[in-house]
């Protein structure tokens, strides 16, 4: 029994919501990715274009709840994302032409590029504070969990009780699903070969008669996509504060290097690996010996390698020794 504690133990407190955790940063992680490995700069405006893509799903809950639409269990959020998704393509598009087009054209290097990408970045925050404000703003509504803890005692008999919230459930089921979707677009359909072979060479796309501008406006569709999708999912699972999905830039960042930056299979898995590494670094084990070790040897501090406070140094210091000791990230970069 005391075996069975130790493992629900680890599923509640690690596996469920690390998992839950790595689905949100793969998405974020892919659209870094795909506009590394296309368009070719590293775009620093990602975790805030998250941000206004959650700000439009609020607004649009808000509205349909006004309306006394809703889904019932499931949240309404689900039903707004849709209109979220259209918002923030425009948005992206918009940017696209009246900022990133022009350094596009003339050829401008990365580097420069990324600058850029820091004053959208700026602007994009503004936007959303001045639109939403900077508080803390809750938006899901229906059924909270699947499986309460003191529930999951009361069938199993056990100390430990297992919680997972529909968020969780959410979260994993759409990522898995639009990242299938994803790669099945990138590899079988002739616009998504076009976009690798854009990515793996643009002179000779260009003289294969592919057209730029139609790659770049897909790239920026699907970017809208990712960006709406993971950060409404990461606002229903913790709640939406802007300077959040600012601070998540990070381990998005992180999780597109580790896996390899223009590799959207490896950016997907490298959002698990940093997620996993998050939680498996800062989780308290005490109470898990407690329950495998013999009472003898229980220990009596709690076992926790870095405070939750470092949890941001996880991500940085996976990054750094990836950038070190292997630059092409766990699957070897810009393979679109």
């Amino acid at each position: 029994m005391d075996f069975l504690n130790a493992i629900i133990l680890l599923l509640n407190y690690i596996f469920v919501p690390a998992l839950t955790y790595g689905s949100q940063l793969a998405l974020g992680a892919i659209f870094v990715t795909l506009i590394y490995g296309i368009l070719r700069f590293a775009n620093f405006a990602t975790g805030d274009m998250m941000s206004l893509g959650t700000m439009f799903a609020i607004l649009f809950t808000w509205y349909f709840q006004s309306l006394g639409i809703s889904l019932g269990v499931l949240p309404t959020a689900l039903l707004a994302i849709p209109f979220a998704i259209i918002l923030t393509i425009i948005y992206m598009l918009c940017v696209d032409k009246f900022v990133f087009k022009f350094y596009r054209v003339n050829k401008s290097p990365p580097v420069q590029l990324a600058m850029v990408s820091i004053g959208v970045m700026f602007v994009t925050q503004a936007v959303v504070r001045i639109v939403i404000g900077p508080g803390d703003r809750r938006f899901f509504d229906g059924k909270k969990f699947l499986i309460k803890a003191s529930e999951f005692k009361e069938m199993t008999g056990l100390n430990e009780g297992l919680a997972i919230k529909s968020t969780q459930i959410i979260t994993i089921f759409i990522t898995l699903v639009l990242v299938s979707i994803l790669f099945w677009f990138l590899n079988k359909t002739k616009t998504g070969k076009s976009m690798k072979a854009y990515s793996d060479n643009e002179d000779l796309a260009l003289l294969s008669g592919i057209d730029p501008k139609r790659i770049v406006l897909i790239t920026w569709i699907i970017a809208g996509i990712l960006a709406t999708i993971g950060g409404a999912l990461y606002g229903l699972d913790k709640s939406f504060k802007p300077f959040t999905y600012f601070n998540n830039m990070l381990p998005i960042f992180a999780a597109a290097i580790v896996g390899g930056i223009g590799n959207p299979f490896g950016a997907f898995l490298g959002g698990y690996v940093i997620a996993f590494s998050e939680i498996f670094l800062t989780y308290a084990y005490k109470k898990f010996f407690m329950y495998i070790l013999p009472e003898s040897l229980e220990p009596d501090s709690l076992l926790q390698l870095l405070s939750t406070d470092y949890k941001f140094a996880v991500s940085f210091s996976i990054l750094v020794i990836v950038l070190l000791y292997r630059p092409s990230g766990i699957f070897k970069g810009k393979v679109l």
